[in-house]
Formats: structure tokens, C-alpha cells, sequence
């Protein structure tokens, strides 16, 4: 039963993610943790993620901005490998309350200021590029902070897809191999992999389907709020972690 509540987890974060417009790690990984371990979650989300961006990567390659993958992308890959090497020397309640912090975070202000940004800059490009790609080897999820540096390039919707997806690409080809080796993945898991990346083709292609149909603003509003609520959980057994 267990292992079907995580699949059915896996569907509904791929569509959420897909029609509120942000990463389906963000909403998929706190949901793993009521199934699996931190260290599970992490490889697990992260081979889960990688099916999707390979799909985007693949259909609006034509729309790749070669120079912000490379400003952006290389201190992505850099810091990832920090983040996802401090992951076997940090233990996991901190490691769950460092992700509530961040995802609490998140939801406030995308709540509160939907439309924030920051200032297009090869300097906040090198800087976004290295939190997010930090965030993303420690934590599992780094996407939020990628699109807000991101996004202040006014990129065409196309242009930001390809772009963003070639970055968290390049994070996971970086990090997967760092968790593998850690050994994050234990044989017993090893046939999530092709139903995951069965389940992430399908999520996509049902968020697509009714994205039109429900209420942008709204959805996204209340899905936030349920990140911010998850996220109190974490953060709550992180500071016990400290008592």
C-alpha cells in the first residue's frame, strides 16, 4: 500500500508541478519523506526529475540560450557537487529542517509577491546559478530559486523552458551519480526508476491537458499553502533534532 501512495504521490506532484508552473521536486519531495528516507527521497525525486527535463530539453531544444546555460549552468554544477557531498556529512532531521526553512520560505513569498524577480545581471545569474545548484545537492530542490533568477531575463516562454530545463539537467547528471555512489539507492528500489520515469510522462501530459481548465492564480495559491503547512512538519522535527 505504501508503495502505491508513493507512486500515486509521484502523478499528482507531476501534474501540480505542471500546472502551477513550478518543479515537481518542489511538491514531490516532501511527499516522498512520509514514504521513504531522506537519502531514498533524494536520488528517487531526482531520477524523477531528470525524466521530465529530459522530455523538455528534447522538445524546445531549438530554444537553448547557450551563454545563460553557461553563466548560469557552470556554478550550478560547481555548488551541486558541494551540496551533494555535505548531504552524507549532515544529519537528515537538519537536512529536513534546512528543506522547510527554504520551502516555507518559498511559499510566503510567492504568496505574498507573486511576480518577484531579481535584476538581470551576470552577477545574479553566477549567484542564482550557485545557491540553486547548492539548494538542489543538499535538499533535493534548488527550481524555485533557479526561476526567479531566471525569469528576470524576460525570456520567450520557449527560450526559459529549454533554458532552465538544460540547467536542472546538468544539476542532476551532477548530483545523481554523486548519490549513487553514496549509496542513497538500494536494490530494493531499483524498480521505481522505470515506473517513475512512466509516471512523469503521464503527469506532464495530464497537467498539459488541463492546465486551461483551473483557475491559475488560485490553484496556485492553495497549492503553496499546502507546501508552507507540509514544511512546518519538517521544520518541526528538525528542531527536535536539537532538543
Amino acid at each position: 500500500m505504501a508503495e502505491l501512495l508513493f507512486f500515486i504521490s509521484a502523478f499528482i506532484a507531476e501534474v501540480i508541478g505542471t500546472i502551477a508552473g513550478f518543479g515537481s521536486s518542489t511538491i514531490f519531495l516532501p511527499l516522498a519523506l512520509f514514504f521513504v528516507d531522506f537519502k531514498t527521497a533524494l536520488i528517487l525525486v531526482a531520477f524523477f526529475h531528470i525524466f521530465g527535463n529530459l522530455s523538455r530539453v528534447t522538445f524546445f531544444r531549438h530554444g537553448l540560450d547557450k551563454k545563460l546555460i553557461l553563466i548560469f549552468g557552470v556554478p550550478s554544477v560547481i555548488l551541486t557537487i558541494l551540496g551533494a557531498l555535505l548531504v552524507n556529512y549532515t544529519p537528515q532531521d537538519v537536512l529536513k529542517l534546512v528543506l522547510g526553512i527554504f520551502l516555507l520560505i518559498f511559499s510566503i513569498v510567492s504568496i505574498v509577491k507573486p511576480y518577484f524577480k531579481f535584476k538581470p545581471s551576470n552577477k545574479n545569474a553566477v549567484i542564482g546559478g550557485g545557491l540553486s545548484g547548492f539548494l538542489a545537492g543538499l535538499i533535493g530542490t534548488g527550481g524555485a530559486l533557479r526561476g526567479a533568477f531566471l525569469t528576470a531575463f524576460n525570456l520567450k516562454k520557449e527560450n526559459y523552458i529549454a533554458t532552465a530545463a538544460a540547467i536542472a539537467l546538468a544539476v542532476d547528471i551532477t548530483r545523481i551519480p554523486i548519490y549513487f555512489g553514496s549509496g542513497f539507492l538500494k536494490p530494493q528500489f531499483y524498480f521505481y526508476l522505470p515506473l517513475l520515469f512512466i509516471i512523469a510522462i503521464a503527469g506532464s501530459y495530464t497537467g498539459k491537458k488541463i492546465v486551461d481548465k483551473i483557475p491559475q492564480s488560485s490553484f496556485r495559491k492553495f497549492v503553496l499553502t499546502i507546501i508552507a503547512i507540509i514544511s512546518l512538519k519538517f521544520i518541526y522535527d528538525g528542531i527536535l533534532f536539537f532538543l
